[in-house]
């Protein structure tokens, strides 16, 4: 699973991080808000977010967080111990918030309950006649499972998790192939009209001169 840490403080970042790797989370880590703000759109698993940062408020990063997807997973973590900072923090939607100081463990074993919570919640989702299976990497149209490779797998899976949210090429690229990708963004195109062919109910919609979205429903 892939995390961001957001924390300004070099050594509590390493610490952070090197226990959460541990824990075996694929770690990404970054010390200031906008750092992070340019990777809002990126399919995370979670967010851990610190409130003071240098350049503004972390709890206008958990809103942007929020607004881009309601159900991404966000902890808190901040050295102010109030129950008005603890009580603001949820209100704007983070899913947990602990108080400085606390231990390594302490963030990994209450991370690990809200992410089994979301895999609970998250194991599938049927878009009309599709579903897609997020534990088993599968898709199934009209019951019936696709033939998909794991970059169509991987297309798909992104899009579902963000219905009806305009991707450009440049974006899905990063999303799923991955920041260290080299080539055209043809493959964006050249992948997604192999997956349309595998199925007519697939709701990815052209955004003619931008990109691609899903316009389906989950329900």
């Amino acid at each position: 699973m892939l995390c961001y840490l957001v924390e300004d403080e070099e050594n509590l970042n390493t610490l952070l991080s090197f226990s959460l790797k541990q824990e075996g989370y694929e770690v990404k880590t970054f010390f200031t808000m906008s750092e992070a703000a340019s990777c809002i759109h990126d399919s995370v698993d979670a967010w851990i977010v610190d409130i003071n940062l240098p350049d503004g408020s972390g709890l206008d990063l958990v809103q942007k967080l929020k607004a881009n997807d309601s159900k991404q997973v966000v902890v808190i973590i901040s050295a102010r111990d109030s129950e008005i900072d603890k009580l603001l923090g949820l209100e704007i939607g983070s899913d947990d918030y602990i108080t400085k100081p606390f231990l390594p463990r302490e963030l990994s074993i209450r991370l690990n309950r809200l992410m089994d919570s979301v895999k609970k919640n998250n194991d599938k989702k049927n878009f009309g006649l599709l579903t897609v299976d997020y534990i088993k990497r599968m898709v199934f149209d009209s019951g019936k499972p696709l033939d998909l490779t794991s970059k169509e797998y991987d297309m798909i899976a992104m899009f579902s998790n963000h219905p009806n949210q305009a991707f450009s090429r440049e974006q899905i690229l990063e999303l799923v192939w991955g920041h260290d990708y080299f080539g055209t963004d043809r493959v964006v195109d050249d992948l997604i009209r192999r997956i349309r062919k595998k199925s007519e109910h697939l709701p990815i919609e052209t955004v003619y001169g931008y990109g691609y979205r899903w316009c389906g429903h989950e329900g």
